[in-house]
């Protein structure tokens, strides 16, 4: 640990050295204005500037005073963290009260006080290795958290682009870690299980419960395929976390659907989740209503399977509320909006979310989004079939309808 003294009067300075030295201090250094103290600091003399623990600074000093200096150390990330012990002839309380309002944690007046002066040294040592001891539990957490968010990216499904089907989603986490979770899987040439689900809240508690959700999906789908089996046995591994001391109930809304291009039937359940939307040979809309309960809300969850039957193709729009927070205060509102933008083809090379959410309102908000689109035809999936994207809108969509989807 380094001593740093700020002073412009050398006697003073000599003083303080004097006591420093007497009380085992070896490792100090002098300087004489706020733009040596600087100079010092600067990153390019590092590691010096990093050993610096304590600053002793004048408040009365030529070209800059003590005050503006801390407050210049304060607002730069690489010194904020050391501290900052002012020395002061001025009995003015007023004063005295900046100093500590930029961010001193003490003053010692002068004449300097030996006792005085070590014991705030020792103050200023401890609440700066506290402030490193955090700092640096801080940067592992931080690895950690980057790392549980690439192993929760892995387990997201890669898209699909078949002659007869194709998936994509956007996925934007509200943070590093999600609670929204999207996954699907072949089951054979015709049929495809798909499944989005939103977990209760955000953070490192919902992406857990997603990871752990995540793999009970991936083995239901394999022995029990069937939606009303699938949303059960997951329900049943859902209450399983349920504990009634922490008063605190996990769950997660979801749509869990198989389609088959074959028999050309979509069967889904919707357990609690926002309503989706299915554009049936590209003429009608129909929604994806909620059929059950949210999973893990209840042990004795009543499964209600729907089927929706198409004869050429199928275009599915599913999404988390996030979404439909991000498009607006109301929701039914933006529910309206929504299934009006379901209503037309959507271009699997455009990203989902685009034609729901300008590129401002895709950032910085409070919940994760995710929207996920398929699309499968009863023979293949033309590549002149006329898809409409974000900046090709035309008289074909009505005037509301092209306000709320957005170029790129």
């Amino acid at each position: 640990m380094t001593i740093l003294i700020v002073d412009d009067n050398r006697v003073n300075q000599f003083v303080i050295e004097k006591i420093l030295k007497s009380d085992g201090y070896e490792k100090y250094v002098s300087v004489h204005s706020a733009k040596e103290m600087f100079d010092y600091l600067d990153p390019s003399n590092a590691p010096k500037c990093n050993e610096i623990n304590v600053i002793l600074l004048d408040v009365m000093m030529p070209e800059m005073d003590g005050i503006e200096a801390c407050r210049i150390l304060k607002q730069n990330p690489q010194w904020k963290d050391i501290q900052v012990i002012f020395i002061t002839a001025l009995e003015d309380k007023a004063k005295l009260s900046e100093a500590l309002d930029v961010g001193g944690i003490d003053y010692i007046t002068k004449p300097i006080n030996r006792v005085e002066l070590l014991a705030r040294i020792r103050v200023g040592k401890r609440l700066k290795s506290e402030l490193d001891w955090h700092t640096n539990q801080e940067k592992v957490i931080q690895r950690e958290l980057n790392l549980a968010a690439r192993v929760q990216q892995s387990l997201l499904s890669p898209p699909v682009q078949k002659s007869n089907i194709a998936i994509t989603a956007s996925y934007l986490p509200s943070s590093n870690l999600a609670g929204d979770l999207y996954y699907w899987d072949k089951l054979d040439e015709n049929r495809y299980a798909v499944m989005l689900l939103d977990m209760m809240g955000h953070g490192v508690s919902a992406s857990l419960v997603c990871m752990y959700i995540s793999s009970v999906l991936r083995e239901a789908i394999k022995k029990l395929t069937e939606p009303e089996l699938v949303i059960a046995e997951l329900n049943r591994y859902m209450n399983l976390l349920q504990n009634e001391k922490e008063n605190l109930l996990y769950y997660f809304t979801g749509v869990y659907f198989i389609v088959d291009t074959k028999e050309k039937t979509l069967e889904y359940v919707n357990a609690g989740h926002p309503t989706g939307y299915a554009l049936i040979d590209g003429e009608k809309t129909v929604p994806i209503i909620q059929t059950s309960y949210a999973v893990g809300f209840v042990e004795d969850i009543k499964i209600e399977k729907e089927i929706i039957h198409f004869n050429s193709s199928i275009q599915i729009v599913l999404f988390t509320d996030g979404v439909l927070e991000a498009m607006g205060d109301c929701d039914i509102e933006a529910d309206n909006e929504l299934r009006k933008i379901a209503s037309s083809a959507w271009s699997t090379e455009v990203p989902p979310i685009d034609y729901l959410l300008e590129k401002e309102l895709q950032h910085d908000q409070p919940d994760d989004m995710c929207v996920l689109l398929l699309q499968a035809n009863g023979n293949e999936i033309s590549s002149s079939t006329k898809k409409l994207v974000p900046n090709q809108i035309d008289d074909e969509t009505n005037s509301e309808t092209k306000k709320s989807i957005f170029s790129q």
